[in-house]
């Protein structure tokens, strides 16, 4: 039962987080013979001000423009 488990920053629509879904699914299917109904895909969205790199958040990096940036502000 193949679990595949994607992070994000927070900041995708709703379409292109189920478009992620399926593509996901999809490369799954065709590339282990798994059965549909046993593949699973999580998709966890990780706040923009709680990712960092090098000490710097996604929001800092965004700068200003960020939402998730302004909140913070």
């Amino acid at each position: 039962m193949p679990q595949v488990a994607i992070t994000l920053a927070e900041g995708r629509t709703p379409a292109q987080i189920r478009d992620l879904l399926h593509e996901v699914h999809t490369a799954v299917l065709r590339t282990t013979g798994a059965r549909p109904e046993h593949i699973r895909v999580v998709v966890h969205e990780v706040p923009r001000t709680h990712w960092a790199t090098g000490d710097v958040t996604i929001a800092e990096l965004n700068g200003p423009s960020d939402p998730a940036h302004e909140e913070q502000s």
